[in-house]
């Protein structure tokens, strides 16, 4: 007879603590997917191009990029705790700087508010992954980290609907004429410069209110004490860590992996909205096929956090990775309402990959794990160069999404071969993972 596990997943004396980072993971799935549907919404506005549109996830996840490794330095001269209210800071100070970027009404403005704001989202990513690991034993901590993960979907849908409601649905340059055709283009300047105006101001104010909320948050963890790991927070030497780290094939191979792995979700839920609107789904309306999308993955994610109890993580991965590429190939070649199901239901596939690949990632490495979490929140990189490589296949008949056809298909469709390589790439990572570690 097998011996049950009786490990608990969190000590009832930390679960205070836990329950407070773990809301953390919702703070950023927020922001995550408040500003997804933004690329397009900034783009009417302020008249841009597709490749213009998309530098919005560019900034966004760009700060990770710049971000996480200083932020792993901090924590490692200093403590979690530090670490997370530093994220907090960062993070409220680029949401309130959409206040002064609406007055200023230039797109610049707006990426740098975006780019700093996601510096404090790399500060608590970097911070809160690895801290939640360190919340009981290495047995279970992957399936700590999907559980605390789980939380993140639950904000990015709080976002979506934001973004729906209170953004797209007031945005007066989403207006059309009987005809079809955008009322903005056919305005003079003068009225286009009002428009322009209102529709910023729509945009600042969820911004503000995040960035309200995010100081509420500083105060209550400032306030409270937090456990603290001796061996998970104690000081390593940062330059003998790193040769550590990349030593390990598994460890850089989840960086390559979550790399791509966060390109191809940024791409599936970022160009959603373009994908419905080329057969005629306008912006407002493909917000619900978003939080259809968002509502498939937290499930998923709860189905994939139990089915980890019984299936090692590295063949758990390979099956929802596989899973992810036929549903994309659906979504390529099967165009229309179809193509589109096809797109949503991707998500649930999606949803066990970050945490698992950073679990396995970062299984073994023991003290150098606070500078591995770095890397792979780098790595998020993917979600700031995959969709900008997107938008510039949607422009290559014109600013339109069925311009031209590419292997019989639309090119908003044939784009979406991008996260299909990604999703292979993942299914090798987690097959040899599995093959050579039986993770």
């Amino acid at each position: 007879m097998t011996k049950k596990n009786t490990t608990p997943l969190v000590r009832r004396t930390i679960l205070v603590p836990f329950i407070l980072i773990t809301s953390l993971f919702a703070l950023w799935g927020f922001a995550n997917d408040i500003t997804n549907p933004m690329v397009s919404a900034f783009k009417k506005v302020l008249e841009l191009d597709n490749f213009q549109a998309s530098l919005v996830q560019l900034a966004f996840y760009g700060g990770y990029f710049t971000m996480a490794l200083p932020a792993a330095i901090f924590v490692n001269r200093y403590s979690y705790k530090k670490g997370i209210l530093m994220g907090l800071a960062l993070y409220a100070i680029g949401a309130l700087l959409f206040y002064p970027a609406t007055a200023y009404e230039q797109f610049g403005f707006f990426l740098a508010a975006l780019y700093i704001l996601t510096f404090g989202l790399a500060f608590l990513e970097t911070t809160a992954n690895p801290y939640i690991l360190s919340m009981g034993s290495e047995e279970t901590a992957t399936r700590r980290l999907n559980l605390a993960q789980a939380f993140n979907p639950v904000g990015a849908l709080l976002g979506l609907v934001v973004a729906q409601k209170f953004i797209l649905a007031a945005l007066q340059s989403d207006d059309l004429l009987p005809n079809g055709e955008p009322v903005y283009g056919t305005l003079t300047e003068s009225a286009k410069e009002l428009v322009r105006t209102s529709d910023l101001s729509v945009i600042r104010n969820p911004y503000v209110i995040l960035g309200l909320v995010v100081i509420a948050f500083f105060v209550i963890i400032a306030a409270m004490k937090m456990p603290h790991n001796e061996r998970q927070e104690g000081k390593v030497a940062i330059g003998d860590s790193i040769k550590r780290l990349f030593k390990s094939k598994k460890f850089v191979g989840g960086v390559v992996a979550q790399a791509f792995y966060v390109g191809a979700q940024i791409m599936c839920w970022t160009y959603l909205y373009q994908y419905a609107e080329s057969f005629g789904i306008d912006n407002a309306s493909a917000v619900n096929y978003g939080i259809a999308a968002l509502v498939i993955f937290l499930s998923g994610r709860w189905v994939g956090t139990a089915m980890l109890r019984s299936i090692r993580p590295g063949k758990l991965l390979f099956f929802f990775a596989l899973g992810a590429s036929i549903c994309t190939l659906v979504t390529i070649f099967v165009p229309g309402i179809v193509g589109l199901y096809a797109l949503v239901g991707i998500s649930f596939f999606m949803s066990i990959m970050f945490p698992t690949i950073y679990g396995i990632a970062l299984d073994g490495q023991g003290d150098d794990s606070k500078f591995g979490a770095a890397f792979l929140v780098m790595a998020i990189v993917g979600g700031a160069l995959m969709p900008t490589l997107q938008g510039l296949i949607l422009d290559l008949g014109g600013t339109g999404y069925t311009d031209v056809n590419i292997l019989g298909v639309p090119e908003v469709n044939f784009s979406f071969i991008l996260p299909l390589g990604c999703f292979v790439l993942v299914a090798i990572y987690a097959r040899n993972v599995y093959a050579k570690y039986n993770i």
